[in-house]
């Protein structure tokens, strides 16, 4: 029975993860960026605002995305995603978004309102 030391196991288990990383790229670059938008929606922003083409928001005063292209060209929400949006009202988060972040979040509002 041939001997395995621990330095060709964990030679096996750096190219095992190194395989892992390489196709959890490849999967994360088939994402789209409405897709990656979607993501982000539904993870800070879905607990308030409607993120469906259709339905109420949980929150009452807070605007379906579905609405936004219609009310605001969405290029002027990429500054106050950049700057954090602040509202008048307590039950809005600050949030702050990165720039791909706010890209994805515009294609993915521009999305809904097609």
């Amino acid at each position: 029975m041939p001997t395995v030391t621990f330095k060709r196991l964990s030679q096996a288990g750096l190219a095992a993860l190194m395989l892992v990383g390489l196709c959890a790229n490849g999967f994360a670059e088939d994402t789209s960026p409405s897709q990656k938008g979607q993501e982000i929606a539904a993870k800070l922003c879905a607990r308030c605002h409607s993120i469906t083409r259709d339905g109420e928001s949980p929150f009452a005063e807070a605007p379906p995305f579905r609405t936004f292209a219609h009310k605001w060209p969405l290029e002027s929400l990429e500054e106050a995603f950049a700057e954090g949006i602040v509202v008048g009202h307590p039950a809005m988060p600050e949030f702050v978004f990165g720039p791909n972040d706010i890209q994805n979040l515009l294609s993915f509002m521009d999305s809904l309102s097609r």
